[in-house]
């Protein structure tokens, strides 16, 4: 057809272009910096902090200290009461208002310099999938993208909204035909409400491409399971590429390729309201850890500061100049949106220095170190994948936390919350399995198991959709929100419903 005819062309073309950037990383992220800094010199925060006399890395090092919303906050509010040249030149054109742990809601800015690079983004992804793999035929049929509500509040001077609802109304005209849900359903707030409303709508469309958090998309596939009687791939038989982002996909790959009946090419995003950070531009045949490509010209510089040292007084600051492979990094960025040495809050490990690939690890604030262990997101998800491997095991969802209070007599452990889609008969031995695997994923782990500190981890099964049913507890079912890996704490584990 003819859409997907120009969609190669225009996919070759867009391809060179990327990795015109990608190979010259340095010269690129130079000429962010530079252009960030010329730009804002002259508001409120780049008088406050001297940009005048920034003139590379170490200037700004000490004139900029690292933030996090609540220390970004007063100048935020400054926006929201009028003020124009705070953050960034003139006002934003939007907030993207998100729900923060510690801090409530944010209002992160999105400017007009900032916005055409989330929407190209995800163009980007898919072009360069079209480009490497030949595959167009997807732009032929239906697309549906799970996400929150686009409904915009315009009642104060800047228009608000989450930013899958911001970015819903940037589809391209010759997308539109092709996108669901409808615009009435994507408006529905109850998230189970409207992910019926889906089903009902997409039930009997060619669906061919489907985008979402895995968990949620999960949830709409059993919803079409139980109303088709069959498994998505007879129901859609030319559903060929899943987009996702948000959480590590590999967890849910083995149930997902079920109830899909086929394996399926996916393209992982790495999207957040503060910018567009990486995607998914080759598709891994070699199982290996082939990671993101970070987009290094989209109006954000990147600082990194390693893991291990993010607490400390005086961390280590690097650009992608000076950064290694294999290390956990804590990422900081400065946008055109008005951001600056801002920390995120995630963590990412580089794949490849040529060009940069990352990979997501989880959130520094997200991690277990009750014991001093520091285990992070990737190592639990690793060990339960190598755990499973060769079974027929089928993961939900789970989440882990210390169980540092045990039964009299008993040394504390590490207590794995896990929903199956079916429950093992012998969860002892899985529980073992994941252990042995924690040990190769984290020698404290395993020293402090040595020196009995802690004792051999636990799985307590979750009741089935009890990972739903907490988070809608909580009011954060459905849309961008994911249950964390792990936490340091047991706010989440004491109220999960076990078998």
């Amino acid at each position: 057809m003819l859409k997907s005819f120009f969609a190669k062309i225009y996919a070759n073309k867009v391809s060179k272009k990327v990795y015109q950037w990608a190979d010259k990383p340095i010269v690129t992220q130079n000429k962010v910096f530079q252009n960030l800094i010329g730009q804002a010199e002259d508001t409120v925060f780049g008088t406050d902090h001297n940009f005048k006399s920034i003139k590379n890395h170490n200037d700004f090092i000490n004139k900029v200290p690292v933030r996090d919303y609540e220390q970004l906050k007063p100048y935020v509010e400054r926006i929201k009461e009028g003020e124009s040249d705070i953050l960034w030149k003139g006002k934003p054109i939007y907030f993207a208002k998100t729900s923060g742990t510690t801090s409530g809601e944010k209002y992160i800015p999105i400017t007009k310099e900032s916005m055409p690079f989330q929407i190209a983004a995800a163009k980007e992804a898919l072009l360069l999938y079209i480009a490497e793999t030949g595959n167009a035929d997807f732009v032929n049929g239906k697309m549906i993208f799970l996400q929150g509500s686009p409904e915009i509040d315009d009642s104060n001077f800047i228009k608000t909204g989450r930013l899958s609802g911001i970015v819903a109304h940037y589809v391209p005209k010759y997308l539109q035909k092709n996108r669901m849900p409808t615009w009435g359903t994507n408006c529905i707030d109850d998230w189970e409400t409207k992910v019926n409303a889906i089903v009902e709508e997409t039930a009997v469309e060619d669906m061919r491409l489907i985008s979402g958090i895995p968990s949620w998309v999960q949830m709409y596939f059993e919803k079409l399971m139980a109303k088709e009687g069959k498994k998505i791939g007879e129901i859609f038989p030319n559903f060929n590429l899943f987009v996702y982002g948000g959480v590590n996909y590999e967890p849910y790959r083995k149930n997902m390729e079920n109830m899909i009946g086929k394996k399926v090419d996916s393209i992982e995003l790495f999207p957040a309201s503060e910018g567009f950070f990486a995607y998914q531009d080759k598709q891994n045949k070699t199982n290996k850890k082939l990671g993101m490509l970070l987009l290094l010209n989209s109006g954000i510089f990147y600082e990194f500061i390693p893991a291990s040292e993010f607490f400390e007084e005086n961390p280590t600051r690097i650009t992608i100049a000076d950064v290694k492979l294999g290390v956990n990094y804590v990422m900081i960025i400065s946008t055109n949106a008005g951001l600056w040495a801002y920390n995120i809050g995630d963590t990412i490990e580089f794949t490849s220095l040529k060009p940069f690939r990352i990979l997501v690890t989880g959130r520094i604030k997200h991690f277990i170190s009750a014991f001093g262990e520091h285990v992070i997101a990737k190592e639990v998800e690793e060990a339960l994948q190598e755990a499973i491997a060769g079974t027929n095991i089928k993961i939900n969802e789970f989440t882990v936390a210390p169980q540092v209070n045990p039964l009299e007599g008993e040394i504390p452990y590490h207590e794995w919350f896990i929903e199956f889609d079916e429950k093992p008969d012998n969860l002892d031995a899985l529980a073992k399995k994941v252990d042995n695997a924690m040990q190769k994923q984290n020698s404290y782990y395993l020293d402090l198991l040595e020196g009995k500190i802690l004792q051999t981890l636990k799985i307590s099964a979750v009741a089935k959709d009890g990972f739903k049913n907490y988070m809608k507890s909580v009011g954060k079912l459905g849309g961008q929100n994911k249950i964390p890996r792990l936490a340091n704490d047991r706010k989440i584990a004491d109220k999960l419903v076990l078998y």
